[in-house]
């Protein structure tokens, strides 16, 4: 019989009727029987879909009705909210996907790769002949005259048959990978030419519902199951000229331009995957520990570190004029009164006619100063906060998160322990591969806990994610260490049993000092190269720095006895740097009032934060984990930009 390879048709039901001889002379095993009878119960059938409806049973009879393929088994249910069965649950685990074989499914998804063929009726040949493959279309490499020949008799028969009649050419089938994005492989769907036009199905992109039966290929390949379409249930077209993605491998850079099309890329796919699982895996250690999830303003009138750069929110560009007082008395107002009443004050005091009038004028004259005074004031303190338009929607001037750690700290300050996860925003220019102007964070603060106690849980989560990873996410790690990066799963999996060592500020500053020619002195800022090198050379682990110089840290960080270091620490890992920041907070009223006018910020921004250590105020601790960058690092990755669905930078938004 004919192989099962589906570029070559099965064999025609006629020529196999005429070669009764051929056939018996070949022994048989029980189980080829089985499959010659199946076969044969295939051949007799005229209707395309009739093929996944034979039953495997070698028993069953040919005219036995045909039934239904179970379809029941748990890994292979339909979507609870589509009909279609997700790819994943065919194509993983590799060793299960053999039982799948003969169920009816409907699976969608996108052509990653195509070619088209033609069906070709094998004529069974000796052996010896070989001349006979020059039949088989040169498309089928993989196709030789052993695989046409499954006859096993070595005596020509060719001359028993009678003059083949020439008819009309086998239909063409097309070879499509498809791929719905729910894991690394894509699974190959054979459409026979009678079912849809060919060319709408072959382009790259192409969007397709197809309807058909799993089969196990004859022949050796790489994919051990295929899908024999029957239906097709959508095609989403695709115009060749305009779409940006193709076989060849399109260079990152290429692929930003066109964020909303390299998810369907393998590689970003696999990253978007498993950002997918690190998000989960975020959710699960805190909530097993205990922490509150706490959703912080994105929109902002404190600046969360003091000196950065901010993005400020208005609903008003490019008017001018300045918001005017709807209510109340002006500043303007008062200052004209302040006149009239000063000229009352000097008429009565040349009169001297009445004393008591001019006691009383002077005390108003001197009452309406004080309130000219405190209008000046609370004028001048407002312009430093906002800017007036016209018609703009808040009353004062607000800003694109940088940080939610302060906010954060409300919330420990009366639940214990929170956390919070979502994006935060810098108005940098600088071109970097680590920073984008819109990123992914996650913070978390503990009350009743010190700087010790935030490194601990940082070392904690930092290493659950890791685990998380390389057990959750195995198909993507091993494509991710295929494509980027060879070692990254070992590296992965070494960080779960690794012990990060903890150094001061100047202990790493006398490690690097050498390496890079700079000075040993106090307040030296470590660049990231020079984090870089300790995780990498000199610890080839992660690593944490902590107790930096009080003026390398934010204003809310927690001043120690020596009163010159802060409270703060880095985590540092291999490749990618600075993951975590974190620091203890200040909760002593008067250091942080002094941190505040030390640095010259303005105090009315912090009047709310303050009011936390006036009233019920607690030793907390906590720490940010820059998401993307847990990404990045995962991924073995080289740019943030890549990590992120949509990333957004200086001068570039483009969707």
């Amino acid at each position: 019989m004919a192989s099962q390879e589906p570029i070559i048709a099965p064999q025609e039901p006629k020529i196999t009727s005429q070669e009764p001889k051929t056939m018996s002379e070949e022994p048989k095993t029980a189980s080829q029987e089985s499959k010659l009878v199946s076969e044969e119960s295939n051949l007799t059938s005229q209707e395309p879909k009739m093929i996944s409806q034979v039953s495997k049973s070698a028993s069953q009879e040919p005219n036995t009705p045909p039934q239904e393929p179970e379809t029941t088994a748990p890994s292979n249910l339909p979507s609870k909210y589509s009909d279609r069965v997700v790819m994943k649950t065919i194509l993983e685990p590799s060793d299960g996907r053999g039982r799948l074989a003969g169920d009816r499914v409907v699976v969608g998804g996108w052509v990653k790769s195509s070619k088209q063929g033609n069906k070709e009726a094998a004529v069974p040949e000796p052996q010896k002949q070989t001349t006979e493959a020059s039949n088989v279309s040169p498309r089928h490499k993989d196709v030789n005259s052993k695989d046409i020949w499954r006859g096993g008799s070595s005596h020509p028969v060719r001359e028993k048959l009678e003059p083949a009649i020439p008819g009309p050419p086998p239909p063409s089938v097309a070879y499509l990978l498809v791929s719905d994005g729910s894991c690394v492989a894509s699974l190959k769907v054979v459409v026979d030419a009678s079912i849809a036009p060919l060319s709408q199905l072959l382009p790259i992109g192409t969007c397709l519902l197809v309807e058909g039966v799993l089969e196990k290929p004859s022949m050796q390949e790489l994919h051990s199951i295929e899908l024999k379409a029957e239906r097709i249930l959508h095609i989403g077209t695709v115009g060749q000229d305009q779409y940006p993605l193709s076989k060849k491998r399109l260079p990152f850079e290429t692929l930003r331009e066109c964020s909303h099309f390299r998810p369907r890329t393998t590689t970003v796919a696999s990253v978007t995957r498993i950002r997918s699982a690190l998000t989960f895996a975020t959710h699960t250690f805190f909530h097993d520990k205990g922490f509150l999830d706490v959703h912080v303003p994105i929109i902002t009138t404190t600046d969360g570190e003091g000196v950065s750069e901010k993005f400020q929110v208005t609903t008003v560009f490019g008017k001018d004029g300045r918001q005017k007082d709807s209510g109340g008395v002006t500043l303007e107002v008062i200052k004209d009164a302040v006149i009239q009443k000063s000229n009352l004050v000097e008429e009565l005091k040349r009169s001297e006619s009445n004393r008591e009038a001019l006691d009383s004028a002077i005390m108003d004259l001197r009452k309406t100063n004080q309130l000219a005074s405190q209008l000046e004031a609370k004028e001048k303190r407002t312009n430093q906060l906002r800017t007036f338009f016209y018609g703009d929607f808040f009353s004062q001037q607000t800003y694109l998160s940088v940080s939610g750690l302060l906010h954060l700290e409300s919330y420990a300050c009366a639940l214990g322990n929170v956390f919070s996860f979502g994006p935060r925003f810098r108005a940098d220019r600088k071109e970097s591969a680590e920073r984008v102007a819109e990123m992914w964070m996650v913070e978390v603060q503990m009350a009743f806990s010190q700087l010790e106690d935030a490194m601990n849980c940082a070392d904690e989560y930092f290493k659950f994610l890791c685990k998380w990873v390389v057990e959750k996410c195995s198909e993507d790690m091993n494509f991710m260490s295929k494509r980027v990066d060879k070692s990254r799963s070992s590296r992965l999996a070494s960080m779960v049993s690794s012990s990060i060592e903890k150094i001061s500020y100047m202990e790493a500053l006398e490690k690097v000092a050498d390496i890079f020619g700079i000075k040993q002195e106090w307040g030296i800022a470590l660049t990231p190269e020079h984090l870089s090198y300790l995780a990498e050379a000199v610890y080839n682990n992660p690593v944490i720095i902590y107790n930096y110089p009080k003026e390398h840290k934010p204003f809310y960080v927690r001043l120690n006895d020596d009163g010159k270091t802060a409270a703060a620490f880095d985590l540092v890992v291999p490749k990618t740097g600075t993951i975590i920041s974190g620091s203890q907070s200040e909760e002593r009223i008067e250091m942080l009032d002094a941190r505040i006018e030390e640095l010259h910020l303005p105090r009315e921004q912090y009047d709310w934060y303050l009011d936390l250590r006036k009233h019920g105020t607690v030793e907390h601790s906590g720490f940010s984990l820059g998401f993307d960058l847990m990404v990045l690092f995962t991924t073995g990755l080289p740019d943030v930009r890549d990590v992120i669905p949509f990333p957004r930078s200086y001068l570039k938004a483009n969707n």
